[in-house]
């Protein structure tokens, strides 16, 4: 069987544990139907089917949230990136992923000092000038404690899980296996691709295990907001900053959650507050094409001075520039309510959907722009509006491109952000102007300029690549040794076409030069004339309607020839 080919024995015992959380949950069919319980009782490892739908009077999204809690990290991580993909599950499974929470029991320092010593070189206490033993968080793959360096600077210490390498490898490999099992199984999956859905999720898990990684990240995005003061990203420590550590400069102000905390007692303007956030993010994504992918309230801090703290930069979004531009099209389509430029976008995004009537896409996507036509910019809520467009190829069984996926989200949480700060504030009017500058930057000289080269250089790199054989038939073309002889019938009859198609332009021309020299002699005074009419000026007349006639019977004949 497929199955006993696909699962290891060192996996077993994993995959006996999500077998019976499936079981317990009230997909005991799902094993069945996968043959995994076959495999496991063959292995010796019995499963309680006793225990079967014991929350089957549940709803099934509430199901698969429970179960994917008991599963663990891995799979808590995967149902937080389900929660952005609107493209593929309806709004009452998106509600219950959105539930999922990374929260768990911290560690006791002295299990992770045998790791911290490898990491710093020394016991974190020698390191820095404090460090406390007490978690500030604690979340699946790391959990952060509070430090002050040598110099008196407060910073953060954020240290992945000792094992939860192995562990989440481990849960990965099992995902692979069991998508690849569930797309044979169910051909009606396909179009949500579990298999790529579970590869670039892997590509992502990795990328957050790395910490460094992290903080990669958050200085890039700190370098492109460098000309925004108002936006602070937290300083990264790189002495002591690793794949298993990273050291960041603490962040004091008011959490994302306290807004009741923002007054302007204390010195802050929520309206500003809403209005910068979402000039930086909106800057992220049109602009700078890297953007912080989860910005939730958990993950900002509003600081004196009205400015904003953006931290946790283990989930970032990337946008390539063919993207960025696809992406302007169509939010300015959506403010400005052009339903054709947004329904090109859409079916750009979707073009590799099989089997859809494509037609009566377009005719959705254009009547759901188009019931906006009319409404003032400031009632437009641009995140439900790529929230319902996405849900319109939800409809058809065609998913967005994963890195479009991520970014829905963060605008719908971004909107979110914005309205609790202002309950006046709105991203369409905000948005607008930022879009505008950047769609008028890309066609400025300059742009263009840089854009050609870059296509020239592509173009030249193809040409220096080219296999010897292709090099040496452009050396003979350059030299005028390169004989190509073809001989296709079709192509004779197309060369005759030509011809004659060129030889009737040609007598055209002709017409029209002797209409209009025969006009000019006939204003000139003196010469022969005939009926009272200078005879060269008739004689041009008269050539050009015999001309005019054979033209005119020639094109008929040629119609009716073509028609046979």
């Amino acid at each position: 069987m497929l199955i006993d080919t696909l699962f290891a024995a060192r996996d077993l015992a994993r995959l006996k544990e999500i077998a019976s959380v499936l079981v317990r949950h009230g997909f005991g069919e799902l094993v069945r139907r996968l043959g995994l319980a076959d495999r496991l009782e063959r292995a010796g490892h019995a499963l309680h089917w006793d225990h079967a739908a014991d929350l089957a009077r549940l709803p099934a999204p509430v199901q698969v949230r429970l179960a994917l809690e008991e599963l663990g990290p891995t799979f808590v991580k995967l149902g937080q990136i389900l929660a952005g993909r609107a493209d593929l599950f309806g709004p009452e499974w998106i509600a219950e992923f959105e539930k999922l929470h990374s929260q768990v029991p911290a560690l006791p320092i002295e299990a992770l000092r045998p790791q911290l010593r490898e990491d710093l070189g020394a016991e974190p206490e020698a390191v820095f000038a404090r460090f406390d033993a007490q978690p500030l968080a604690a979340a699946s793959i790391a959990q952060v404690h509070g430090a002050r360096l040598q110099d008196g600077t407060e910073v953060v210490v954020k240290i992945r899980r000792p094992g939860i390498e192995s562990v989440i490898e481990a849960d990965l490999r099992l995902m692979a296996r069991l998508a690849a099992l569930a797309e044979a199984e169910w051909p009606a999956l396909k179009p949500y691709r579990p298999q790529q859905l579970v590869r670039e999720f892997a590509r992502s898990l990795r990328r957050e295990l790395d910490l460094a990684n992290e903080c990669r990240n958050a200085e890039r995005i700190a370098a492109n907001l460098a000309a925004l003061p108002y936006i602070v990203i937290p300083r990264v420590y790189w002495d002591w900053t690793g794949a298993r550590i990273n050291v960041q400069q603490r962040i004091e102000g008011v959490p994302g959650e306290r807004i009741d905390a923002l007054t302007p007692e204390a010195g802050f303007d929520r309206e500003r507050l809403a209005r910068r956030g979402a000039h930086a993010v909106l800057k992220m994504i049109v602009q700078d094409g890297i953007y912080h992918a989860d910005p939730h309230p958990g993950n900002v801090f509003y600081l004196r001075g009205n400015r904003i703290a953006f931290i946790d930069f283990g989930m970032v979004g990337r946008l390539s520039e063919r993207r960025r531009e696809e992406l302007l099209s169509l939010l300015l389509g959506l403010v400005e309510r052009e339903p054709r430029a947004v329904a090109d976008v859409l079916l750009e995004w979707a073009s590799d959907g099989h089997g859809a009537d494509l037609a009566q896409l377009e005719r959705e996507i254009e009547a759901f722009v188009d019931q906006y036509h009319g409404v003032p910019l400031a009632q437009l809520r641009l995140g439900q509006m790529l929230a319902d467009a996405t849900a319109i190829l939800r409809e058809h069984q065609l998913g967005l491109p994963s890195d479009l996926a991520l970014l829905v989200k963060a605008f719908i949480t971004l909107e979110g952000l914005g309205r609790s700060l202002d309950p006046n504030f709105h991203m369409a009017a905000e948005a607008t102007p930022l879009l505008r500058q950047v769609l008028r930057a890309r066609y400025e000289p300059r742009a263009l300029a840089r854009r050609a080269w870059g296509t020239l250089r592509r173009a030249l790199g193809v040409v220096e690549h080219l296999p010897d054989d292709v090099a040496q038939i452009l050396r003979q073309a350059r030299r005028g040794q390169l004989n190509i002889a073809l001989d296709i019938v079709h192509l004779k009859r197309v060369g005759d076409q030509i011809d004659r198609a060129a030889n009737r332009l040609a007598m055209a021309l002709v017409i029209a030069a002797l209409v209009i020299g025969s006009s000019i002699v006939m204003t000139v005074q003196g010469g022969p004339t005939l009926l009272g009419l200078p005879l060269f000026g008739l004689l041009g007349f008269l050539g050009a309607v015999a001309g005019g006639l054979w033209l005119i019977r020639a094109i008929r004949r040629s119609g009716r020839s073509d028609e046979d």
